[in-house]
């Protein structure tokens, strides 16, 4: 009887750690509906988000209502990375949970993904006032803290959702164009460049050329792995 209440606490301690870095979702691995079992990288992000939640490195720090970690499948091949979180994710502490999310969870399905596949962050982990793009002084406060959580995920393609996520990743100014259609590298990783959900929502015409990358994703670190 000790021994299984003592299991019942561990259990209840998982959920409610998994809980506060992931939301209230619980991911399943879809090929054999099972929980995603906890491993090295999901405890690890536990730890991290844990270290990381009440930075004041820079006064977004001050003004947030959550600090936005991320949301996902810890193990994923493919991680899609934003600038910042918008007022929907500074309200819910999640990343894209807005019309874009919306759309962007459609743009997987059609690819036979979900979120549950999948890891989604930010380059940084709290909302700039009036969602105006990073500060370079906010960025080399967080980027580091995006450097680590790649470390722990160990994904095979970053996928920039957007020109300022490209721009802040790669450093350079370049145009959205310029930098599709080209595998880059940022940490060591494969890095793809595509629009942002709600540039799509705001001009239907990124839709071919997004469905064009998200079909690259597909064939090459999908079905190709």
């Amino acid at each position: 009887m000790m021994k299984q209440k003592m299991m019942k606490r561990t259990k209840s301690k998982y959920l409610e750690q998994q809980k506060e870095v992931y939301g209230n979702t619980l991911y399943f691995d879809k090929k054999n509906y099972k929980p995603i079992k906890k491993t090295n990288s999901s405890s690890e992000l536990i730890q991290y988000y844990k270290k990381i939640k009440d930075c004041l490195e820079c006064p977004l720090g001050h003004s947030r209502t959550n600090f936005v970690f991320g949301i996902g499948n810890p193990q994923s091949d493919i991680v899609f990375v934003g600038e910042a979180p918008g007022k929907n994710e500074d309200l819910k502490g999640e990343p894209f949970v807005g019309r874009g999310g919306k759309l962007l969870d459609k743009i997987l399905n059609a690819i036979e993904l979900t979120r549950g596949d999948i890891y989604i962050l930010n380059v940084l982990k709290c909302r700039p006032p009036e969602n105006r793009n990073p500060s370079k002084e906010e960025i080399e406060k967080c980027e580091p803290y995006l450097k680590e959580q790649l470390k722990i995920i160990k994904p095979k393609l970053i996928v920039a959702l957007g020109r300022i996520s490209a721009i802040t990743l790669l450093k350079n100014k370049e145009s959205l164009t310029n930098m599709r259609n080209t595998i880059h590298k940022y940490a060591g990783i494969d890095l793809l460049v595509t629009y942002h959900p709600a540039a799509i929502l705001r001009n239907p015409h990124f839709k071919r050329p997004t469905w064009e990358d998200f079909k690259y994703i597909r064939d090459n670190y999908i079905n190709g792995r």
